[in-house]
């Protein structure tokens, strides 16, 4: 392989990368919208079926909300059965907040659709290819975490 045609492969590559971001972006602003939940309602739920349990600041860190947002988003989320308020063991004062036990069901099925594609899309490679795409997907949540930790 020549350098040109690696270097052109290099610039290929990223830019897929790129638009796989805002075109997940889009879907994911698409799918909120289609919900009925705006997209910091949508990624509080990532979060939450991500890690199963989190803390009101925990969230609200994530999602970049001020406490006041933040607790408004738990009302509508809790209003809309997605998630629910506990009490937190470790500190008597303090609340958990987890996904409701119907809300990861319902979540699935509005993206029914895309697993379906994405299952279609990924089952098209080979046992050696998914290895590199694997791999590909991996190093970048690791590249993207160890760049958001330069940030703080």
């Amino acid at each position: 392989m020549t350098n040109s045609t690696k270097t052109e492969l290099k610039k290929r590559a990223l830019a897929a990368v790129r638009d796989y971001g805002v075109h997940l972006t889009l879907f994911r602003n698409a799918m909120s919208e289609w919900a009925g939940l705006n997209v910091t309602d949508m990624e509080c739920m990532r979060l939450l079926f991500l890690k199963g349990t989190a803390t009101p600041t925990e969230l609200a860190r994530h999602t970049g909300l001020t406490s006041g947002a933040a607790t408004a988003m738990f009302d509508r989320l809790e209003k809309a059965g997605l998630i629910e308020r506990r009490p937190n063991p470790g500190d008597r004062r303090g609340t958990l907040i987890t996904p409701a036990e119907s809300s990861s069901e319902r979540a699935a099925s509005w993206f029914e659709s895309a697993r379906k594609a994405q299952d279609e899309l990924i089952s098209s490679y080979s046992e050696s290819e998914l290895e590199i795409i694997s791999d590909v997907f991996e190093r970048f949540v690791k590249l993207w975490d160890d760049e958001r930790e330069k940030l703080k």
